[in-house]
């Protein structure tokens, strides 16, 4: 089984590379995970931007630490069990942790999660997932786990917690692609940061000027989507469908001329 899986989402340009590269090449998938947190002008994501990803191929759409910047997306996500938030949010948050989706016969289990190191304060992701993920196993042994956090450490530690437990576990949040793909003991794809889709002459996604003003001067300022240096990031993971164990995985990094 094949995986496609897509790195944050940022703004109109990572929609548009990511409609671009689904229409062309999406056939040679068998499920295709897109994380959009990002994808409504940099922060968050709306029902109607949702509904074009999922309408262009994407199996599950998962989230991050920017799930409810946009409000309107607080009934969706009740109804859309595809679209999915860390599961160690607060259980009184709207929408679901997980999800499994059947599809061509087998059924897939996509869980999202959220880091604590440098990043808002939140359950812990690891007995989060300590929790769920044997839960899971009796309904499938296809696992694909998102964990959206911030520091390198915290992400290696939850590959190896996880390996031989999950198909494949990638990091996402940083908006910058990391180069560690590989199959841990076990049979666990494992990859830090799947990076980020849209512009990469910013700063994570967003034009240079607002970023560099505010380090300078620490004022707030109302940041804008960059759209130099369009790229997709991402990963593709093969599974075998018996096992649930992960047998190849590559990285993806296309500018939006070679898609």
């Amino acid at each position: 089984m094949k995986f496609l899986i897509i790195g944050d989402v940022v703004g109109e340009p990572g929609r548009n590379i990511l409609f671009k590269y689904l229409e062309k090449r999406k056939q040679n998938y068998d499920f295709i995970i897109v994380n959009a947190e990002n994808s409504a002008g940099g922060f968050g994501i709306t029902p109607k931007i949702a509904e074009q990803i999922f309408a262009r191929g994407a199996d599950v759409i998962t989230l991050g630490n920017h799930s409810w910047d946009k409000k309107e997306i607080y009934p969706y996500i009740n109804e859309t069990k595809n679209l999915i938030r860390p599961i160690n949010f607060t259980k009184e948050a709207p929408g679901n942790g997980y999800t499994i989706v059947e599809k061509n016969g087998k059924k897939v289990a996509v869980v999202n999660a959220q880091g604590k190191v440098f990043m808002p304060p939140i359950a812990c992701p690891f007995l989060a997932l300590d929790e769920i993920i044997p839960e899971i196993r009796k309904e499938t042994n296809i696992i694909i786990v998102d964990f959206h956090a911030e520091a390198t450490s915290e992400k290696q530690a939850m590959g190896w917690n996880l390996t031989g437990k999950v198909s494949a576990m990638y990091g996402t949040h940083t908006h910058t692609q990391t180069a560690d793909e590989k199959i841990l003991p076990g049979g666990t794809a494992y990859l830090t940061d799947a990076g980020m889709t849209g512009g990469h002459d910013g700063i994570l996604g967003m034009n240079k000027k607002e970023s560099i003003q505010r380090f300078k001067d620490g004022m707030p300022s109302r940041y804008s989507v960059c759209e130099e240096n369009v790229k997709i990031n991402g990963l593709e993971v093969e599974v075998n469908e018996n096992t649930g164990k992960a047998e190849k995985i590559r990285r993806i990094n296309m500018h939006y001329d070679e898609v």
